[in-house]
Parts: structure tokens; sequence; C-alpha cells
């Protein structure tokens, strides 16, 4: 089954289990031009579109779900994070998960099942009049702050709370009460981690914050493998083209992964790859028995293409 083996290969990556991963979850636009099924206008992202649901650990892939645009952007996370998870701790039954995505996710159904499955979660919220009204009191020590020593200030504040229908109990929130360019920018996040695993500025700017990496994995997928090319006619060939360009994503790592790694493409995005060790040009000699490929003596990357080469092949064996 293709969704289980992104899983797989995740798993396979690592020597031992980590005692903790992360599973990032986020939803984005996938800009439709034709007529193809399942097509919606968007009025967030202000196109026809699809709405795929990424799910990642790191630079690994985990799902790579497309959607109708006429959903909420949480619509399938349970049932697909259920299946991650319960394919991780099969293998992996003692690691501690938690969940980060933003607050388009912050959806009773996914909390209470992350409550019931031993699945922590940090999730940006939706700010409010309500919550608002909670800091104002560090909203004006950070303004003053801010007025007196003419940069950005920002206070933090934990508190429990809950929505006046939609919530089943109160859960903890964390609050960024910040002061910048001359007015507030508050933000917030809920979480099922308690005060004794982090404090407040650490859980936002440390941890919450990190999660702004995944955005780069998702254009990676979109705009250098090109996953957003779903042109075809039906939602299941469309589906199966984003597979195609998440696989290729997941070839890509895993080259990073064993064959580039202490050399200068050990971080590298997957367009540098592409540019630098894939496209280059070669001239191919096909014989009975073998196939010899010259490449330019003049090729600047000769050394991170051997040093490839040979721990593939090795790895292959």
């Amino acid at each position: 089954m293709i969704e289980r083996l992104l899983v797989d290969v995740f798993l396979e990556a690592h020597r031992s289990p980590p005692k903790e991963i992360i599973l990032d979850l986020d939803a984005t636009d996938d800009p439709l031009h034709g007529h193809q099924e399942g097509r919606f206008f968007h009025g967030y992202y202000d196109c026809y579109c699809y709405l795929p649901l990424y799910v990642l650990c790191g630079r690994h892939l985990l799902a790579a779900k497309l959607r109708r645009a006429n959903i909420d952007a949480s619509a399938g996370a349970v049932e697909e994070i259920a299946r991650i998870v319960a394919q991780i701790r099969a293998v992996w039954p003692k690691v501690r998960i938690l969940l980060r995505a933003d607050s388009g996710f912050a959806r009773e159904a996914l909390m209470a099942w992350c409550e019931a499955n031993r699945v922590d979660y940090l999730f940006g919220l939706a700010r409010n009049e309500r919550l608002a009204a909670m800091i104002g009191n560090e909203l004006a020590a950070a303004k003053s702050a801010a007025e007196a020593s003419g940069k950005p200030a920002r206070r933090f504040k934990a508190f429990s709370w809950t929505t006046l229908d939609s919530w089943s109990r109160e859960r903890r929130v964390i609050a960024k009460a910040e002061w910048t360019q001359g007015e507030a920018n508050p933000r917030f996040v809920v979480t099922s981690l308690g005060r004794e695993e982090a404090d407040a500025r650490r859980l936002y700017e440390k941890v919450y914050c990190a999660r702004g990496d995944m955005e780069n994995r998702i254009k990676e997928c979109q705009t250098d493998l090109f996953a957003d090319r779903t042109s075809t006619a039906t939602m299941r060939a469309n589906q199966l083209r984003l597979w195609f360009a998440s696989f290729a994503y997941v070839l890509l790592c895993a080259v990073r992964r064993i064959a580039l790694k202490h050399t200068q493409f050990a971080k590298a995005n997957c367009a540098t790859i592409r540019l630098k060790l894939l496209k280059i040009g070669a001239l191919v000699r096909v014989s009975v028995r073998r196939i010899k490929l010259a490449m330019a003596s003049s090729f600047p990357h000769q050394r991170e293409f051997r040093i490839a080469h040979a721990r593939l092949a090795a790895a292959a064996r």
C-alpha cells in the first residue's frame, strides 16, 4: 500500500527508535487551471484549487493526501494521524509523539483523539476578543517596554481556557503578548504539554515556531518536484501524480541522507541536488555488456558525485 510505504521508509531510516518525534501537519493550496474533478474556489487562497494535507517528521514525508478545497483544513486529519501513529507504534511502541500544526487544526475531534491515545499536541489558536482580554495586562506591559526601548517587546502567559461550546474541556493555552511597530501582535497556542515540561516562552519560541520549517519542505515538494502538477481529469489520477512527486521527494531525501552526508550537499534542498548533481550533461555509450557515461572533466562537483555513487553502490549490495 502506497500510504504505508511512506511511513515504512521513515521507520527504516532510523537505526534505533528515537525517544520523541514531532509530526507536523499542514494544508496548502494546489491551484487548478482546468475543470478537474473536485475543484472548488477557496476564498483564502483566492483561486480554484485542491487542498492537500501533508504530514512530515523533520524532512521525512509521511503522508500527502489530496483533498477537495471545500472542506476545513483539518478534515481527515484524525484518520491520517491514527493510521500513521498506529504504524509507528507497531515498530516503536515506546516513542513519544507530539503533533504540531497551525490554528486550522485546533479542533475538538483531533485534540480529543490525541488525549485518548497518548499523543501530545501543540496547535496554534485563532485569537478572539475573549482570548485578547486574558492578556490585557501583559499587552500593556509589552507596550510600555517597547515605547521605552524603541524595540519590539513581548510577554508570555499560560492559563487554562475553554471555548463557549466547541471544546469538551479546559486546556492549557500559551499567549504571546507582543507590541511591535506601534501595535499589538498577540498570538496563542493550545497544548497538552504541562508547565513542568516547558515554560511558556520556550514552548512558543523554540517548539511551536519551529514548525515553519515544514513550509520549506512543502515548497520542495510542490515547487522543486512538481507535486502541484495535478492536471488530469479525476481526483484519483491526480492523487497518483501527487504520490509520484512525493516519492521523488523521498528518494532525494534518501540520497541526501545516505549518499551526501558530510558533503556540501548534506543539507541542500531538492532543487540544489537536482541542478548540481542530476541535471548534468554526459555522453552515453551503450555496448552489449555495459553502459558508459562520460562526463565533462570540468564538472565542478566530481568529488561529491563519486562519493554519492560509491555510497549508493555499497548500500545496494
